[in-house]
């Protein structure tokens, strides 16, 4: 893994974790939006380029939603390949479907944020959306990039699907707090908990929301209304990773997600869309988590997973 501290890469084998050892993300650094109001970054073709991993439920949530509105023409993309080692994330073409960076030529993205910021300091992560034209990261945020893919280009696709309709809003921002703190980053809280009762408060809060879904998953087709939203588009990244990773890797094992026969048929349902199917790469998710995690599998034994039966 690693951070930049103002400009220089530090390498570190271990994760942000607080003073009564539980997981504390770290908050992402660049938050702009692009708008046709904003005094900087307006909707233009080819201006805006994404930097991802296929490993990453964060950047698959903004693949999903890249697909859904057909942006593969208006928004480019750089794949970085699944281990991240002592330089973090890595551009290069040795592992299937990774990419060079097609941009700055870099290396290693820890050089695609000392460019757009001088004096960074920050953890190095993915998604990453960066502006051509002020050679700049605008947000590395992937709530904030599923917001922008879905209306700032409108006019260029003429796709007006909406994933976060207005008569929603409010019940997708209230289900998304609850999904992320108990099973978006619930699972990282599990994995990398350093103290026994700090895990066991975060596997119950895992375990019983997924409870909660398998239940309601029995008179509900989706998390929000009648339609897929961005509530869905956000939590099915993590749930497509469960059974391989997150229930072995990450000692999220009291069940898998197959054991739940509701919620297995919901991800079933929408692993189906060709936006998820066409995004979703096991060779890069089962390789980066038990290859990179060394501080959790010192071996870097890639483990025979669960076959992905989606």
């Amino acid at each position: 893994m690693g951070y930049l501290e103002e400009d220089v890469w530090c390498v570190s084998n271990g994760f942000n974790i607080n003073q009564v050892g539980a997981y504390d993300r770290p908050k992402s650094l660049f938050r702009d939006f692009i708008s046709y109001n904003h005094s900087n970054y307006k909707p233009e073709v080819n201006r805006y380029h994404l930097y991802v991993s296929y490993a990453c439920p964060w950047a698959h949530r903004t693949l999903i939603m890249r697909h859904l509105k057909q942006l593969h023409s208006i928004v480019s993309v750089s794949v970085v390949m699944p281990d991240m080692l002592e330089n973090g994330w890595e551009f290069g073409s040795n592992f299937s479907h990774s990419t060079h960076d097609h941009i700055n030529q870099f290396n290693y993205l820890y050089e695609v944020y000392k460019h757009a910021k001088k004096d960074c300091t920050c953890r190095v992560t993915v998604p990453v959306l960066f502006d051509k034209k002020t050679h700049t990261i605008v947000n590395n945020e992937s709530s904030d990039i599923i917001r922008i893919f879905n209306s700032a280009f409108n006019e260029f696709t003429n796709n007006y699907d909406d994933y976060y309709p207005q008569d929603l809003s409010d019940e997708i921002d209230n289900i998304n707090e609850v999904i992320y703190h108990s099973i978006n980053n619930g699972v990282y809280k599990v994995g990398f908990a350093q103290q026994q009762a700090v895990y066991d408060e975060a596997v119950s809060k895992l375990f019983n929301q997924l409870d909660y879904l398998e239940e309601y998953f029995k008179s509900h087709l989706f998390l929000v209304g009648n339609k897929l939203t961005e509530a869905d588009i956000r939590l099915v990244p993590t749930l497509l990773r469960f059974d391989s990773v997150y229930h072995t890797h990450f000692k999220c094992n009291q069940k898998q997600l197959r054991n739940y026969s509701n919620l297995y048929e919901y991800v079933r349902k929408i692993y189906d869309l060709s936006a998820v199917k066409e995004t979703t790469f096991y060779s890069h998710i089962i390789r980066h988590y038990y290859y990179s995690h060394n501080m959790i599998n010192p071996f870097q034994i890639i483990p025979v997973c669960p076959n992905p039966i989606f």
